[in-house]
């Protein structure tokens, strides 16, 4: 069996911070990279606290997700990446908002570091066929 790989771009998420893709579909599965909560139109972090990137980092991963035609009911593992797990009951907050009911497997990791000093950064994986 062949793999196609379809290589995934929005402006409305932030480009890539190096030599990577935004996300790539691949047999019905979509891989969403890193995201962190970085404005897409300046590049920059949307501000200084935990929870203003963090619900930056779910808008970015969202807006990959609407730009595959996936839709967060897609999303079947989220892995959350954070430089202090002190703000665990804060993502987990934001998280659950975002995601509205729905519960796919994640694990949550605190790091020593992000790329840039993000304080978080978040990818997932999705079952998302290729468009007709």
């Amino acid at each position: 069996m062949t793999c196609t790989l379809t290589f995934i771009a929005t402006d409305k998420a932030p480009a890539a911070v190096g030599p990577y893709s935004q996300a790539v579909r691949a047999n019905g599965l979509l891989y969403v990279s890193g995201q962190l909560g970085m404005n897409p139109q300046t590049n920059t972090f949307a501000g200084d606290s935990f929870e203003i990137q963090a619900k930056q980092a779910l808008a970015n991963m969202g807006a990959i997700l609407n730009a595959a035609g996936c839709a967060i009911t897609d999303i079947v593992s989220v892995d959350v990446f954070m430089i202090d797990l002190g703000n665990f009951k804060i993502f987990n907050g934001l998280y659950d908002e975002f995601m509205a009911g729905h519960r796919p497997a994640r694990a949550a990791i605190e790091v020593s570091g992000l790329p840039l000093g993000g304080l978080v950064e978040l990818k997932c994986v999705a079952i998302c066929k290729d468009p007709a």
